[in-house]
């Protein structure tokens, strides 16, 4: 008789130190001194890159780049990291960052999304 996996093992929860804050300031660039380069000398390349590795749309950020003076796609990609990792914050303060400093704000959303990134684990559904 072939036995059924009922319980499937769960991975351990990534456990992040203060969870509801940003990991970094808008203006930490030493932590990650490449990406915050490439974020400032080519801010259209590295903002594409941080919105797909957000599992946003590639070319979402090119959008932008047509503005006259604010940044709505880096707007709304900072609240929605926000957001989705229940940091505090205000859409005002968001707004603020991106309009002012949009390059900054890249940075800080590709730092989190690499402070929070999980391990995918992968579990083989075969009867034992």
């Amino acid at each position: 008789m072939e036995k059924i996996v009922i319980h499937q093992p769960h991975p351990d929860p990534v456990d992040v130190p203060n969870a509801h804050e940003w990991g970094s300031g808008i203006c930490d660039f030493k932590e990650d001194t490449k990406s915050c380069c490439l974020g400032f000398w080519c801010c259209p390349c590295f903002a594409c890159m941080t919105s797909k590795e957000y599992g946003e749309c590639l070319c979402l950020p090119m959008l932008e780049f047509f503005r006259a003076w604010m940044s709505p796609i880096t707007m709304s990609m900072r609240t929605s990291v926000r957001e989705r990792y229940n940091i505090q914050g205000s859409i005002a303060m968001d707004c603020v960052c991106a309009t002012f400093c949009t390059p900054c704000v890249w940075c800080q959303i590709s730092r989190e999304l690499q402070r929070r990134k999980r391990d995918v684990v992968l579990v083989n559904a075969k009867t034992v």
